[in-house]
């Protein structure tokens, strides 16, 4: 039987056999993705506006923030109205329904609360993996999970009645009279100030088809509601259109007090493995910062066109886009994915446009709206956008 011959390898020295720390170490490539949404300082603030927190507190207060700054807005003054003491709202769907953020934020002070989307029957939501983070946002498929209207006010609207803040309760629904179903029992409830429609819903008769992408289907479930309900009512619309234009004059035309623009934009991640996507349910819907240029777009070909309120929604995360936002026309803006990083974000943004107008030497935001609109309405950016000059 032949001896077996020792191997020696490239490290080894003289005769003694490679060991694993004579190997040559492999650095691994790692790819880092960085949240664009970040908490940031949470220090106590002063009041919006320049009110003292303390009788104790008046003087020094008022010297060290200047003079008040009117940050109020009525969204719906042709409906009795619908007052925000400031023009920064918390988004449905990332706020509950105000009572799960009490302990962590002066909720009282934000402009008002979007609801989570409430439907009339109960939802258990979709099946899991429900959220994955994206290298500029969020990527969600959650379901509209919500315990049905009856439930949503038995368990909030008597909290909701005795806050300072509206409540604007955002409603979803697959057919028409689920819509209707949920903005009657709405109506008249203490504690409710408004209804947002979720227009981002499967019409069920008619195939499938989205009320938020199709002018009749927006048109008649907002004629729909407004019929059944004296409440303001805002409808947020959908940024899957070519040319959303025309969808915001039908829903203008058919009552809507206000619009909200956008909702999220359809997206996809696929699971670690690459055989499928991530999402129980596929597909979801993408917000955060990596939308809001096609909010900003969208906000700005709709002021064009109507003449009632726009509330911008889309990647709010800093003072800066609330500024473009109102540029662009809209004014006010809904807060939303950034708030699961800072749940303070609403309010400090709103202390920070106070403070931005005082710099300008304003007595309210007002002037700060609609500074970036062309005189006259220009060509929608569907129009070959891509391939002029």
């Amino acid at each position: 039987m032949k001896a077996r011959k020792r191997v020696t390898t490239a490290g080894a020295t003289g005769s003694r056999p490679a060991r694993a720390s004579d190997r040559p170490r492999r650095t691994p490539t790692v790819r880092t993705v960085r949240s664009a949404i970040v908490p940031v300082d949470r220090r106590p603030r002063p009041p919006i506006g320049g009110a003292p927190q303390s009788p104790g507190r008046a003087a020094s207060a008022a010297e060290d923030r200047g003079p008040a700054v009117d940050l109020s807005v009525d969204l719906a003054p042709g409906r009795g109205g619908l007052r925000l003491e400031n023009p920064v709202l918390v988004a449905a769907g990332t706020f509950g329904y105000g009572v799960e953020y009490g302990e962590v934020v002066d909720i009282q002070r934000i402009g008002a609360i979007c609801s989570r989307g409430t439907t009339l029957q109960p939802r258990v939501g979709n099946a899991p993996p429900r959220v994955t983070e994206t290298p500029a946002g969020l990527l969600s498929s959650v379901g509209l999970q919500n315990p049905g209207v009856e439930a949503v006010l038995e368990r909030y609207a008597a909290t909701w009645a005795g806050w300072r803040v509206p409540v604007i309760v955002n409603i979803a629904g697959g057919s028409i009279e689920d819509y209707v179903a949920v903005a009657r029992r709405l109506d008249g409830v203490p504690g409710v100030a408004g209804i947002e429609l979720n227009l981002s819903c499967p019409n069920v008769a008619r195939g499938g088809l989205l009320f938020g992408i199709d002018r009749e289907g927006a048109a008649a479930v907002t004629a729909a509601v407004r019929r059944a309900t004296e409440l303001p009512l805002m409808v947020k619309v959908s940024p899957n259109v070519a040319d959303v234009r025309p969808i915001a004059l039908a829903i203008e035309a058919s009552g809507a007090d206000v619009i909200s623009a956008i909702n999220t934009l359809p997206g996809m991640a696929l699971g670690p493995d690459r055989t499928g996507p991530f999402l129980g349910t596929g597909y979801g819907g993408l917000s955060g910062p990596a939308i809001r240029p096609v909010a900003l777009r969208i906000v700005h070909e709709v002021a064009q066109v109507v003449s009632i309120p726009i509330v911008a929604i889309g990647g709010v995360t800093e003072l800066a886009d609330v500024l473009d936002y109102l540029a662009a026309g809209a004014v006010a803006v809904q807060v939303g994915t950034a708030i699961f990083a800072d749940p303070a974000l609403p309010v400090r943004l709103a202390d920070e446009l106070a403070a931005e107008c005082r710099r300008r030497d304003l007595a309210s935001y007002r002037p700060l709206v609609g500074t970036a609109l062309p005189r006259r309405p220009g060509a929608p950016s569907a129009r070959g956008v891509e391939y002029r000059p």
